[in-house]
């Protein structure tokens, strides 16, 4: 189309049209020392969807917000620069996770990220048991990542720390003792 200014529809069209018959003539002819390109690869590659772009969500305190969640579990987690304090439900984390595991279980995406004393965390989280707690704050603190530093993303989504882990308790169906267990049977 060139430098021309398209001043109406119909010029628009005409266009168009000139310029699909142009790249037709291209594909069919090929040029000295180059392959013939097939109308099917011309679309496909233009018609590839661009990277989405990630962009930092932070709030009026520059903190970075994100609901992490796991079995029954739900935890609210903010983000914001500091030495590595980490709080839940108003306590430290280590009180509140007494377990060696748990404590490591939040800290993975943070190690992982390479990120260690450089966040200030604070969550409250509710629901569930401790194990889906510290779960819940994982998955939060591992979505918060990405909003405070969208380059982070790659290395998350691949430690498999922003996928929401979807098990939960089977429910109880009527007949049953439990979700699956039977009552005893009698033949007699």
């Amino acid at each position: 189309m060139g430098d021309k200014e398209i001043k109406s529809l119909e010029e628009l069209g005409k266009a168009t049209a000139a310029a699909e018959t142009a790249t037709k003539d291209d594909a069919q002819a090929p040029a000295e020392g180059e392959a013939a390109i097939t109308e099917e690869a011309a679309t496909t590659q233009s018609e590839q969807p661009a990277a989405p772009v990630y962009v930092q969500k932070l709030d009026a305190q520059g903190r970075a917000y994100a609901t992490g969640k796991r079995k029954n579990a739900i935890a609210r987690v903010w983000i914001k620069p500091g030495n590595g304090k980490i709080t839940v439900n108003g306590r430290e984390f280590k009180t509140y996770f007494a377990r060696p595991v748990l404590q490591l279980v939040i800290h993975q995406p943070i190690l992982a990220a390479e990120r260690k004393d450089q966040y200030d965390i604070v969550c409250t989280v509710k629901g569930g048991g401790l194990s889906g707690q510290a779960g819940a704050v994982r998955h939060g603190v591992s979505k918060a990542l990405t909003y405070f530093e969208p380059d982070l993303r790659g290395v998350l989504k691949k430690g498999g720390f922003l996928t929401r882990d979807s098990r939960v308790v089977e429910r109880k169906k009527y007949g049953k003792a439990k979700a699956r267990k039977s009552f005893q049977f009698s033949k007699r």
